[in-house]
């Protein structure tokens, strides 16, 4: 388990954090605003329900997806594209049948966990797709076509929330999933449209990590741009990593895997 610090005020922080999230969901509910992102610290989805981890003290999306269920929403779905597997999220939805859990990651790093078959009883539900380093734009916008939008539209959550992380560009210094700033764009509009099919557009965008300042500021723009159907100005920061046809057949490949375990 990585060192999660803490200080006087870090409590506080944190019901600061999940509250938010929690009340910008409400919002979304209650047609008080049509679509939400929730920009707080501390992140949330390593947190377990016994447990911090990973810089995350609660898990600020796990409370308002849960939340939303209790206020009647018939099912949730979390969309996680943080480069760490969301192990607390889906700790959380473990047993809930009304919750799902869809998350890519690269494959092999913190916290180890993520993998395609590790929830058996939950296919359909939960739903982890780990990758390889350096996987793209281009593989990314073909997950969620061909992985996400089937498990998306066979789930049929009333509302889906997203764990928007942007440590998975190919400048953090973290991971090296190669992502650029215009494909956390194209992500968001993807996911935005997503929702506007599925469940009346209602989607709140939650703060994940992110290691780098600048990465940070053009990955929020990106999500606010998908949500308002403004584009923001756009970004030259093509990724330094090439996205080898290797890489490629082996994502071509997982998603054949993905979609045969989760029968789609």
């Amino acid at each position: 388990m990585a060192p999660t610090y803490v200080n006087r005020a870090s409590y506080q922080a944190a019901l600061l954090a999940a509250g938010a999230c929690r009340d910008a969901t409400r919002a979304v509910l209650k047609s008080q605003a049509r679509n939400a992102f929730a920009i707080v610290r501390p992140p949330g989805h390593h947190a377990e329900p016994d447990r911090p981890m990973g810089f995350c003290l609660l898990n600020n999306i796990a409370i308002a997806s849960l939340d939303a269920l209790a206020s009647g929403v018939e099912r949730v779905m979390v969309v996680d594209y943080d480069a760490h597997h969301g192990n607390g999220t889906e700790k959380a939805f473990w047993d809930n049948p009304r919750a799902g859990y869809f998350s890519t990651h690269q494959e092999g790093i913190y916290p180890g966990t993520g993998w395609l078959e590790d929830a058996p009883h939950a296919r359909g539900r939960l739903a982890n797709f780990p990758l390889p380093a350096y996987s793209g734009d281009a593989c990314f916008s073909q997950i969620i076509d061909q992985a996400l939008a089937p498990l998306l539209r066979a789930f049929r959550p009333g509302l889906m929330l997203v764990s928007a992380g942007f440590d998975a560009h190919w400048s953090d210094p973290l991971t090296t999933l190669g992502l650029s700033s215009a494909g956390f764009l194209t992500i968001s509009k993807k996911l935005v449209a997503l929702a506007e099919e599925i469940c009346a557009g209602k989607i709140v965008f939650v703060l994940e990590g992110g290691y780098d300042p600048q990465n940070l500021s053009n990955g929020v723009r990106a999500v606010f741009g998908a949500l308002t159907g403004q584009d923001p100005v756009p970004v030259a920061d093509h990724s330094k990593f090439p996205e080898p046809i290797t890489c490629a057949l082996q994502v071509g490949q997982r998603i054949q895997a993905f979609r045969k375990w989760h029968g789609l």
